[in-house]
Parts: C-alpha cells; structure tokens; sequence
C-alpha cells in the first residue's frame, strides 16, 4: 500500500488554478545567419516565457546585416541593421515575430563590455515585451519597460542590462 510520501494526489484547487495562469508559449526558432554565441533553441524559450503575461505564438529569427537593415528600411523607414525588431500582428493571444540581428549584437556586446549571451538574453526579453504592448518612445513608458526588462533579466541570472 502506498504512503502519502509515494501516493499521487490531484493538485489542490489553488495549485490548478495557478497553473492554468502560467502562459502557453508556441515558439519557432529561425537560424538564417551562422554566428559565434547564438542562443539555442531551450535559451530563447526560456527568456521569451520569462518575458510572457499570457499565451503567445511568437517566431524569432536570427539573421545577418543585409537582412537586418533590409527589413529595417522596409519596415521602418531606418537603413541600417538594428539589434531587435518586433513585428505584432495580434495581442491576445500574442501573435508575432522577432528578427533578431546576430552581427550587431555581437558587436553591441563587445563595445559595451557584455557577455554576449546576456545581451541576447535582454534583447529577445525586450522584444517579447514589444510584441506585448510595451513601447519606449515616451519616458514614462521607457522607464516602465525598463524596469520590467530588469526585473526580467535579473530573475534569469544576468546582470542589470543598463
């Protein structure tokens, strides 16, 4: 006969409900680019849940300057590569799409003295944010999803990304 130590029980009414709360993440991982330090499919899943409020089905892609800088000017009107875009197309549940440019934050990580997999890390945390409403335009708004990428990355293991 089995002791309560080795007897399955159902969770509790509380324990279900919580994890029924925790996200549902559907993520695609896209490597066009190959790169020295590029996250791995378990890292970015783990930083894009971390990042998540509610259920989402995001694809990340890593991708090199002429594509960086291509959608870039396409898309924003900016011609130059950038670390991160976000691309939104539904926000309940999130919908979207992050590209992430693998030479420039390389090359941001080494300038500002980073390890490259925590600038990955705060980078795919700030995009997941985007994709969720977050915007910096606007100080306020900047300082808000400052301190939520923060206490993102800290709780991660990494060092504060500002």
């Amino acid at each position: 006969m089995p002791t309560n130590a080795t007897k399955k029980t159902k969770p509790s009414r509380g324990e279900a409900c919580l994890a029924r709360t925790k996200p549902k993440l559907s993520l695609a991982v896209q490597y066009a680019v190959e790169a020295a330090g590029l996250p791995t499919r378990a890292q970015v899943r783990k930083w894009v849940k971390a990042a998540l409020a509610s259920n989402a089905e995001i694809t990340v892609r890593f991708v090199d300057e002429i594509e960086g800088r291509s959608l870039n000017r396409d898309y924003r009107g900016k011609d130059y590569a950038t670390n991160v875009l976000s691309f939104i197309y539904s926000g309940a549940p999130v919908l979207g799409d992050l590209v992430i440019c693998a030479p420039v934050v390389a090359r941001e990580a080494q300038d500002q003295g980073k390890m490259i997999e925590a600038h990955y890390a705060h980078l795919i945390v700030h995009g997941a944010l985007h994709l969720q409403g977050f915007e910096h335009e606007v100080e306020a708004e900047a300082e808000a999803m400052e301190a939520r990428e923060t206490e993102i990355v800290i709780k991660l293991g990494y060092p504060d990304p500002y």
